[in-house]
């Protein structure tokens, strides 16, 4: 029993560090642009398919080299989405806003069956195997995924409070108005922004793709809970984020000790609206 609990803790905190990624990307996007990216789900997507579909299986390069330039290759379609969606539309009323991040994500998953295809695949040996404790068994995919975005929030914050184009990003998140009058370029920020968000969105496609099949619907529910976890944790806070995925990680895998499996999803959704009606604010009360 004692043994059972502990993976379910572990694989709970490892989804909820996928969806602390997820609450993060779109919070940078949000405190950077004011636009609501409602795509991030289809990014992620798109990213575990460029590493599986294009580097892995296409080019037949070794995992290294195909994260490095999945990450290289989100980034650059970032600094064009940037570009041509955010940037322009930052001023607009929120409904233009959110249609056409809505609209972007229909073009990417259109696109994505088009190059790819329709039928699901799985990128062969990449995290696969266990790991045993004593009586309890952690799979190697659990692992990488905790130590890497430890590793990849960690990083963060030391982009955003040490280096200057962090601290550009913490202005314009702060105001965008003021900033430009200090001489900051807004849009050049944006566009650093935006594609650090992609490059995450890809980092976490190829997180999940050990767990899951790498298919057009794989990351649904991920974005889904990804945003529920950035309002539970305080809508528009960095820390809130990370805060309220791993709560929610943690407590859905509790809940399938008691709950039957098939209602597993409906946790996050229920805490969101719990949370909503109880403390809006979300559980570090502080929101952008």
């Amino acid at each position: 029993m004692v043994g059972i609990l502990i993976q379910l803790i572990v694989s709970g905190i490892a989804m909820g560090f996928i969806y602390a990624l997820v609450g993060i990307e779109y919070t940078l996007i949000w405190n950077a642009s004011g636009v609501l990216n409602f795509s991030h789900d289809k990014l992620i997507t798109l990213g575990a398919y460029i590493f599986g579909g294009t580097y892995i299986i296409g080019l037949g390069m070794g995992y290294v080299p195909g994260i490095l330039l999945s990450l290289i290759t989100v980034a650059l379609i970032g600094l064009v989405i940037a570009r041509v969606i955010f940037i322009p539309l930052r001023n607009m009323t929120m409904i233009y806003t959110i249609m056409a991040t809505v609209m972007l994500g229909k073009i990417i998953i259109e696109f994505i069956r088009l190059f790819w295809g329709p039928v699901p695949f799985s990128v062969p040996g990449f995290l696969i195997g266990t790991v045993k404790i004593g009586s309890v068994v952690i799979s190697i995919a659990n692992i990488a995924i905790i130590i890497v975005a430890a590793l990849c929030v960690g990083a963060l914050q030391l982009f955003l409070y040490k280096t200057k184009p962090g601290k550009a990003m913490r202005c314009v998140a702060q105001n965008r108005n003021a900033s430009q009058l200090m001489g900051i370029d807004v849009k050049h920020v944006m566009m650093i922004t935006v594609a650090i968000s992609m490059m995450i969105c890809c980092l976490i496609g190829l997180l999940v793709s050990p767990l899951l099949n790498i298919s057009t619907t794989m990351s649904n529910m991920i974005g889904l809970k990804g945003f529920a976890a950035g309002v539970i944790g305080g809508f528009g806070y960095l820390p809130g984020a990370i805060v309220g995925g791993l709560v929610i990680g943690i407590i859905e895998n509790l809940a399938s000790m008691v709950l039957p499996s098939v209602y597993k999803d409906i946790v996050a959704f229920v805490l969101l609206v719990a949370f909503l009606l109880i403390r809006p604010k979300g559980i570090t009360g502080k929101t952008r």
